[in-house]
Order: C-alpha cells, then sequence, then structure tokens
C-alpha cells in the first residue's frame, strides 16, 4: 500500500467522486481532522450525515451523501492548503466562497472551524479546503 503525502486532499478527492457517481453512501479512513471536517460538513448541510465505524481492523468514516433534486448538495470541493504550500490567514483575510454560497473550512487554535465561525471568533488559521 502506497503512502499518501496528503490524507485531507484524498478525504475531499473520495467525497468529491462519490457524489460524482451519485452513491448515496461512501467509506472512508478514519482521523480526528476528517471527523471534524465530515461534522462541518454535516452541520452546514452539505452531507445528510456521518458516523464513525470503529469495529474493524482500521477505523472508517462513512458519509451518507445529501441529494437535493437527484444532484449532490455539494457540487464543488477545493483543497487550498497543501503539504508543499501552506496558506495561512488572519482573521481579516479570510475569504467569502462564491459570494457567501459556500464554505471554507480553517484549522484554527480553537480546532476546525468555518470561515464564518473564524470571523465571529476573530481567530485565523490554516485554509484547509472550499466548500459550495
Amino acid at each position: 500500500m502506497s503512502q499518501l503525502s496528503d490524507p485531507i486532499a484524498d478525504f475531499l478527492t473520495r467525497l468529491r467522486n462519490a457524489n460524482s457517481a451519485r452513491k448515496a453512501e461512501v467509506l472512508l479512513p478514519y482521523s480526528k481532522m476528517k471527523a471534524e471536517i465530515a461534522r462541518i460538513l454535516k452541520q452546514e448541510g452539505y452531507i445528510s450525515n456521518y458516523e464513525v465505524d470503529t469495529t474493524g481492523r482500521f477505523p472508517q468514516i462513512k458519509v451518507i451523501s445529501k441529494m437535493v433534486n437527484r444532484t449532490s448538495a455539494i457540487t464543488g470541493l477545493k483543497r487550498i492548503s497543501k503539504p508543499g504550500l501552506r496558506k495561512y490567514v488572519g482573521a481579516s483575510e479570510i475569504p467569502r466562497v462564491l459570494g457567501g454560497m459556500g464554505i471554507s473550512i480553517l484549522s484554527t487554535p480553537r480546532g476546525i472551524v468555518t470561515g464564518r465561525e473564524a470571523k465571529k471568533q476573530n481567530i485565523g488559521g490554516e485554509l484547509l479546503a472550499y466548500v459550495w
């Protein structure tokens, strides 16, 4: 098995591929950061639900897609900060995604939050991804 250099990009790519294939659910490798990103996607209404399954040899996250008019609620995902080039933003520099129609996901000292929550708390951090 090959080593992944960017597990968050892999998580987003698997989610994107499952949505384009119109799969109702997808199993993804577990990590705390991926579980927090799934929590944010559920909180913002981009996925129906997620479950952490620790019964097998390797823990997994089962993400259940949210379908709206026979299409996925997620129309796009983009990884911003990468292992080769990290992208950090201050509280005043947090970008709006599609004029407020999408969300940005940040890793801050207070955990993984959306750009809107980071602005409210007046904290910056690493800009992980855009979702719309």
